[in-house]
């Protein structure tokens, strides 16, 4: 069992985490917003009550109620809901690493966007994660952030000029991903920084017996309604690495961009009608010509980004290693005979409009890309051709497994002769 082995058992691991904690995060978030807004008065409250709900679930009644700051005195017992919001950041971040550091030359650079090495790759991508939420938190807290709709707007404009950016520098594929990344970094410090601090002053207030300022759960509450419209953009972006009709056409950053209109359309009308304002349909035609408009950009043939003939320009030395290593004019055989039908710019395959992932298979710099790919969709397991369509035999996939490790071994040896030089001049 070798190190890719490992890596793709923990890949899978922490997507299996990330996922689980972000339905908890979501989940509570969705209903704790629509609780707020459909809370109503209530007769014989207690002093300091906003409002009051009914709702029933599993059989049972539960009554709830909402103080506008707080209890006269701290209750017993008190759930915090924080570690949904924390758990799925860090899981997330868990999966960036293993996924897009580790093979940075796969998955985060394309070197006909901009040919980055490895380490200045990773500084743009932990950077930006960073800078975003620095950005975004100096804006809340100016002035410029009185307004909450202005707010808003300014919010918008800030994950455009990100969305464009990040396609500049990164794949596509890295770029949604990371956009989603950045937006889902400003939420989760908006929960870690803003929200749970906030509330943890007003319960200090209480337990010392001081009236909490009403001011702290006032930001809170923005800061959450934020996360709000946040939510559905970020759960596309993170799914848009599955779909290469969004992240590798023409107008990705567009697309992503109006993405983040959907957000706004559909939250609006649960928003609305958990608040018992009526239920207002046209939202649904907005986020429906919003979708066509995506559908749309997706169909733009996206212009050559250069490269010569046979694909051998612009080698990365990822790629020059498995193009080098002792097998490769078998497996080029293998690939082109087997996969390239459907893993193709124009595929040949029936039903098939676009290569699966994104991926094309033509010449050797795409082959010798996809290496690990390769090795493990058809080398270590029969994942591809689905249903073997294609017959691969048994002793091709021998010879991608061989290629790929001897490929994987020179990658160590080189690593390893760096590092010892690097020593050396230190």
């Amino acid at each position: 069992m070798d190190y890719t082995f490992w890596l793709e058992w923990a890949q899978f691991a922490v997507r299996w985490l990330h996922v689980i904690a972000a339905i908890a995060w979501i989940g509570s978030s969705f209903y704790f917003i629509a609780l707020d807004l459909g809370l109503v008065p209530e007769p014989g409250a207690p002093k300091g009550v906003h409002g009051a709900a009914w709702q029933v679930h599993g059989g049972g009644f539960y009554h709830i109620q909402k103080y506008l700051v707080a209890p006269e005195r701290m209750p017993d017992q008190l759930t915090w809901f924080k570690w949904e919001s924390y758990v799925t950041w860090l899981s997330g971040f868990a999966m960036l690493v293993v996924l897009y550091w580790s093979q940075a030359q796969f998955y985060l650079i394309d070197p006909r966007v901009m040919n980055l090495p490895v380490w200045g790759a990773i500084l743009i991508s932990v950077g930006s994660l960073a800078v975003g939420w620095i950005l975004y938190d100096l804006i809340c807290k100016s002035r410029f952030g009185e307004d909450n709709t202005r707010l808003m707007l300014g919010l918008y404009v800030i994950l455009v000029a990100m969305a464009w950016g990040y396609t500049q520098v990164f794949s596509g594929r890295a770029a949604l991903l990371h956009l989603g990344a950045f937006t889902a970094t400003i939420m989760t410090a908006n929960v870690f920084l803003i929200i749970i601090p906030n509330q943890k002053i007003v319960v200090a207030d209480l337990v010392a017996g001081r009236t909490p300022d009403p001011k702290y759960g006032k930001i809170a509450k923005q800061r959450s309604t934020h996360n709000n419209y946040l939510t559905l953009p970020v759960i596309f972006l993170m799914l848009s690495n599955h779909y290469p009709l969004a992240f590798a056409s023409a107008y990705n950053w567009l697309i992503a961009s109006l993405v983040f209109l959907m957000g706004v359309t559909i939250r609006h009308f649960f928003n609305t009608h958990h608040a018992h304002k009526g239920k207002p349909w046209w939202t649904w035609g907005a986020t429906a010509a919003l979708f066509l408009a995506i559908i749309w950009l997706s169909s733009i043939p996206k212009a050559d980004l250069g490269g010569d003939e046979d694909g051998t320009a612009m080698l990365t030395p990822f790629e020059q290693r498995f193009a080098q290593a002792p097998g490769f004019d078998d497996v080029q055989d293998i690939v082109m005979g087997r996969c390239s039908m459907c893993h193709a710019s124009e595929p040949g395959f029936d039903g098939i409009g676009q290569a699966p992932k994104g991926i094309h298979l033509e010449t050797p710099r795409e082959i010798a890309a996809a290496a690990r790919q390769i090795y493990v969709q058809a080398g270590l397991t029969d994942a591809m051709p689905p249903a073997n369509l294609s017959y691969m035999e048994p002793q091709e996939r021998a010879a991608i497994r061989a290629w790929f490790r001897a490929g994987e071994a020179g990658e160590r040896m080189q690593a390893a002769a760096e590092s010892a030089g690097d020593g050396a001049s230190g």
